[in-house]
């Protein structure tokens, strides 16, 4: 079990990382008049993530499944190809990424890297990563749980994000 432990700790400390990209992206388009859309919902977002960790540590802790060889491989190559794509995503987008919806009035959306492919590339990441990472050690009501939840919030994150991208885009 002592491994799933140092795999929740890279993806805590892969967060950390990202919050201090986006904490130094804020600032940055902050100071190019950002106006920053959906501020309900991204407390509710906040807790949802953390939840995610604590509850692969927590019904790992209690539930003591073994994980399953296989499925804890390959959902541990998923979690890998994730932070893989996120980081592409937060690469692509530079500056103007965040975990927060804030928008440059006059800025373009982005359009290469996988948003060519994708609008909403890094919501595939979160999606992967929300069933797979508990799954590497069959902490499945955490995967089910999670990725429940995170569709009801997708749904008002994605509903944000296109209508302030909408509105800010230059005509």
């Amino acid at each position: 079990m002592w491994w799933y432990f140092v795999v929740l700790a890279a993806v805590a400390a892969e967060r950390v990382a990202e919050l201090i990209v986006a904490r130094s992206n804020e600032t940055w388009t902050r100071g190019r008049s950002a106006v920053e859309y959906g501020r309900r919902h991204y407390p509710v977002m906040v807790v949802l993530h953390t939840g995610l960790l604590v509850g692969c540590l927590v019904e790992v802790a209690v539930a003591e499944r073994p994980p399953l060889p296989v499925l804890a491989g390959s959902m541990l190559v998923l979690v890998v190809l994730a932070q893989v794509l996120r980081w592409w995503c937060i690469g692509t987008l530079g500056r103007y990424w965040n975990t927060r919806v804030l928008v440059v009035p006059g800025a373009r959306p982005v359009r290469s890297g996988p948003y060519r492919l994708l609008r909403h590339p890094n919501y595939v990441a979160v999606v992967v990563e929300g069933a797979a990472l508990p799954l590497v050690h069959s902490a499945w009501v955490t995967a089910v749980t999670f990725t429940l939840a995170n569709a009801a919030l997708l749904t008002v994150r994605i509903r944000c994000e296109n209508a302030a991208l909408t509105r800010a885009v230059p005509a």
